[in-house]
């Protein structure tokens, strides 16, 4: 009971944590599992998603994932994702991070300049303009990246249920993505840490938690 209370009392301004990677990576499993663990340890902490996360950023989230959709133009597919970027974050995000909790964030940013800006061609700079007016500089204090080659991420998501728009697209779209995603990496190497996603459950759960645990001492003792 009292490491639980100090854990709580330690986080003044609260964190923004993110996970990346490509379909299939595991970053809803293990971002649930880390939550989980975090909540158990006493740590006051939200798990949440992108696109979606509050309701009208979820009703943006249906129209771009629709299966249906899939004549939807690649710049308005773009300033959708922003748009339910920017809700979430306001609405969501912002509040708990001024009320000193920890955000666990399924997707940001960066899954934008990988799918929009290098998958569909966009172009990275502009898609990270189009984002820089949507979060007015609310980037987050670390991202996780789960590495794991797109063949083997799409194998994974084969048994799916349902499959949505972008799970839908082709090798090479996905082949484009993990190009992107490189060069997210290269863009903010401090900011993301690799972790190797074709291990064990287990063992990415624990690579992952000891980088966020590292993280928050960090943060409680002032330097981050």
């Amino acid at each position: 009971v009292i490491i639980m209370k100090i854990a709580r009392d330690n986080m003044k301004k609260g964190l923004f944590i993110t996970f990346e990677g490509n379909d299939g990576s595991g970053k809803s499993t293990i971002s649930n599992m880390l939550y989980e663990s975090l909540k158990k340890a006493g740590y006051p902490v939200i798990l949440t998603r992108e696109p979606g996360g509050d309701r009208i950023a979820e009703a943006i989230r249906n129209l771009i994932l629709d299966p249906n959709n899939t004549d939807m133009d690649a710049r308005c597919e773009a300033l959708l994702y922003a748009a339910s970027r920017r809700q979430h974050l306001i609405s969501k995000v912002v509040p708990a991070i001024e009320a000193g909790k920890i955000v666990l964030c399924d997707r940001f940013i960066d899954s934008s300049l990988a799918y929009q800006g290098v998958g569909r061609a966009i172009g990275f700079d502009a898609v990270y303009q189009i984002n820089q007016f949507a979060i007015d500089e609310h980037m987050p204090d670390r991202t996780l990246f789960l590495k794991l080659s797109p063949e083997e991420g799409l194998k994974r998501i084969q048994d799916r249920s349902f499959k949505d728009r972008l799970d839908q697209e082709s090798q090479a779209f996905h082949d484009r993505v993990a190009e992107g995603y490189q060069q997210v990496l290269r863009q903010f190497p401090k900011r993301i840490h690799i972790i190797d996603a074709s291990q064990s459950i287990e063992q990415v759960f624990q690579d992952c938690y000891e980088e966020i645990m590292a993280l928050v001492k960090e943060h409680e003792n002032g330097n981050s």
